[in-house]
């Protein structure tokens, strides 16, 4: 385990804050962390409960995790009930046919295992196929050639044989009410179907309605195994993956010209990874493996270990440019190196030394942003590598879609999800919408994600949990694409180094960088690119003196945030506007 150590900081701030009137100190960084206190931000929007507590993308959704919580379930069971629900009322950011990275403690073992919900590209997937029938590029939305294996069922079923307690069947419950809630809507008069808004809902409708049958056979399946409760999660599974459903999709796409098989479907494996960790100021964060791009906010984590953050004052300019530079630096090695490890070899304990961090930290330059994509060379041990990444120099299709689940129970579990998926295309006798990973995947030969039967794309998608003394403490989960780790590593440093109520540390103002490869439309990297909200109060002309270009917004990324207080057991959660947070 690699070990960093920071001094406790909190008594500083807490002085600090005493007397900053007096002192009458320049300190942006003191109002955006108490913005939280105001008006703006009502401690209703901080859920709490010394039971459980949940934070997710919908109201729906956290509601049927929050009841299963209340019914006895513990904190795999809510979330998987959750998760499905937002499978309905969230399907523009994340289908039932698409991924789930999960990240689970589970207190009877005391042990944080990651639960790998991605499937693999078809074994037609190949970078001759692409070359042929695509030009050479994998696309993004509404291509059936974009379809990997489903991953998201068979995480849940997995999830709940191995940690849960409830059946497929009740967790599904809240689901089947929403879909037959919305299955039964009346279609409009045919007379009207002319209409492009009209056409718009009789798909919906019926759409629903096919998803509502898919599940109900699902259900059906488990039921009829009429046996223990493990037994019926296998039989769901035998039945999607390698009964009926996947002849059906099979056979759906050979006649859209898909690539998915049954074959593929049949193959499909979860599997329980190992997480990557680090020790970070007397805490350990844990992310999931490099076939996510989670890795890389350990590397920058590391970076800042050497630099009195308080010091600096929170997102003043001199915070704000060593933080971004040494992401700049680990999302540089990020798009070097990172791919499914099954294919590819990747340095990770290398990436994460002791040797290698420090000579990386010294290519940060406090006076000047690096306008240019420096990864280093981890197998040698130099910390310039002396090419860029490569990117793909053809512009692909995009997916944006993302959202985020985050679960604590009453025992000591807790489960941090970041569900994605969608931008694919439906397979409509059967109501599944499947999502578009295969962009993950590229056709440039040398590239640690070239595309190849069987291999996972690489994702964005990265769950955090993070445990102090061995005991849970946080859990982030970000929406975003490749600001996912940039905000879960402001989110992370705001709560473990600055001392932040989750609340504060979620919503307090973020920045954001393009300088790196878009993992989804495989752009070149925009260099030197800031991103810097207007309400951060952060000294705009230091930085743009230091050659970043700015631009004034804010990072497109939503976080939610979910804390539990390891002495009294009091579960704290929150997230951005639009996130909804529940607790008992």
């Amino acid at each position: 385990m690699v070990q960093l150590r920071f001094p406790d900081c909190r008594p500083w701030i807490t002085w600090l804050l005493l007397l900053v009137g007096a002192c009458h100190l320049p300190l942006g960084w003191v109002t955006n962390f108490s913005a939280a206190q105001d008006s703006s931000n009502p401690a209703r929007d901080l859920a709490e409960g010394s039971q459980g507590a949940i934070v997710t993308g919908s109201r729906q959704s956290r509601d049927a995790g929050l009841a299963m919580l209340q019914q006895g379930g513990n904190a795999v069971d809510a979330a998987v009930t959750s998760m499905l629900v937002q499978s309905v009322v969230e399907n523009r950011l994340f289908c039932f046919g698409s991924e789930v990275p999960i990240i689970v403690y589970d207190a009877k073992r005391q042990v944080v295992e990651v639960i790998a919900g991605l499937g693999a590209a078809p074994r037609l997937a190949s970078p001759e196929w692409f070359r042929e029938h695509r030009d050479g590029k994998i696309q993004g939305r509404d291509d059936i050639a974009n379809v990997v294996v489903p991953g998201f069922l068979d995480a849940c079923l997995t999830a709940l044989e191995r940690y849960g307690t409830r059946t497929f069947s009740e967790c599904a419950q809240p689901m089947l009410d929403v879909l037959r809630q919305r299955a039964n809507r009346s279609e409009p008069n045919d007379a009207n179907q002319g209409d492009a808004d009209n056409s718009r809902d009789i798909d919906f409708v019926r759409h629903h309605k096919n998803f509502l049958r898919l599940i109900e056979r699902l259900v059906a399946a488990e039921q009829a195994s009429n046996s223990d409760r493990i037994t019926g999660l296998r039989r769901v599974s035998e039945y999607f993956y390698r009964g009926p459903i996947a002849r059906e999709l099979d056979a759906w796409s050979r006649e859209k010209g898909g690539l998915l098989r049954y074959v593929d479907m049949a193959q499909h494996v979860t599997r329980i990874d190992d997480p990557v960790a680090v020790s970070f100021h007397g805490y350990t964060v844990y992310k999931c493996g490099v076939w996510t791009q989670g890795p890389y906010a350990l590397q920058a984590l590391r970076m800042v270990e050497d630099r009195d953050l308080v010091a600096m004052w929170h997102n003043s300019a001199d915070y704000v440019h060593f933080v971004i530079e040494s992401i700049k630096l680990a999302m540089a090695d990020r798009d070097a190196y990172f791919g499914d490890p099954h294919f590819v070899e990747v340095p990770i304990k290398q990436l994460l030394s002791d040797e290698y961090t420090a000579m990386r930290r010294s290519l940060i330059n406090m006076e000047q942003a690096s306008l240019q994509q420096v990864p280093g060379d981890p197998w040698q041990m130099q910390p310039v590598l002396g090419l860029p990444p490569q990117d793909y120099k053809v512009h692909s299709g995009r997916s944006n879609d993302t959202t985020s689940c985050l679960v604590a129970d009453q025992w000591g579990n807790v489960v941090s999800a970041t569900p994605s998926g969608w931008g694919g295309v439906i397979a409509n006798d059967l109501g599944l919408e499947l999502g578009s990973r295969m962009i993950g995947l590229h056709t440039w030969e040398g590239h640690p994600s070239l595309v190849a039967p069987g291999k996972r794309p690489r994702i964005t998608l990265t769950p955090t949990l993070v445990l102090k003394e061995g005991r849970p403490v946080m859990a982030v989960s970000v929406a975003g694409g490749d600001q996912q780790d940039q905000t879960s590593i402001q989110v992370m440093l705001n709560r473990l180094v600055f001392g932040m109520d989750p609340l504060t540390a979620v919503r307090s103002p973020r920045f954001g960088t393009d300088h790196h490869i878009n993992w989804f439309g495989h752009e070149p990297a925009k260099l030197g690119s800031l991103t810097v909200p207007r309400e951060m109060n952060t000294d705009l002309d230091k930085l743009q003196q230091r050659g970043h270009h700015l631009q004034i917004g804010r990072p497109a990324a939503s976080a939610v945030i979910l804390t539990i207080d390891p002495a009294t057991g009091l579960k704290q959660a929150a997230g951005d506007r639009g996130r909804f947070a529940g607790g008992y």
